[in-house]
């Protein structure tokens, strides 16, 4: 896990910096409050799994460094998420992912839940850490959607 660990995390920071780049070349996203917000939640679609994936190295053998990141994480993802689609309901038409963005609240959800009662992977006959990864794969994956999305948005 910890190699699975080790490359989310660079995967993810990598990301993080990409996006800044793009974001930097559209400027008309940071000049409309909704596309600014927009272009925030797909920042911490990569951002939030980073933090997370580091967490679960750094944590090591002690399961409460990790345990406690991941349900911060997932916590601040719920909440940024709902925010960002309550303020941003009436942006322009969004796009399959975008359409779908709520589905990570789940995802967050089942972080947090998986952080705090990590015993409940074992039914799975999974570690909670493999089943903690791939929730964290499945959020880099609708990132990458959204990433997409505003990619192929045709510019202002």
């Amino acid at each position: 896990m910890d190699a699975f660990y080790s490359v989310m995390a660079g995967t993810c920071f990598a990301l993080v910096g990409l996006w800044w780049s793009v974001v930097d070349r559209r400027k008309e996203w940071t000049k409309d409050a909704a596309m600014r917000s927009l272009a925030g939640g797909v920042y911490l679609s990569f951002l939030i799994p980073g933090v997370m994936s580091l967490a679960a190295q750094i944590g090591g053998e002690n399961k409460l460094v990790w345990r406690s990141v991941f349900v911060l994480a997932a916590l601040i993802g719920i909440f940024t998420v709902t925010r960002l689609l309550l303020r941003t309901r009436t942006a322009k038409s969004p796009g399959l992912f975008r359409r779908f963005w709520w589905v990570s609240i789940l995802l967050y959800l089942l972080i947090g839940v998986f952080g705090a009662a990590p015993e409940l992977a074992k039914p799975l006959g999974l570690q909670p850490l493999q089943v903690e990864g791939f929730l964290l794969a499945l959020l880099v994956l609708i990132g990458h959607g959204l990433a997409w999305d505003f990619l192929t948005e045709p510019a202002a």
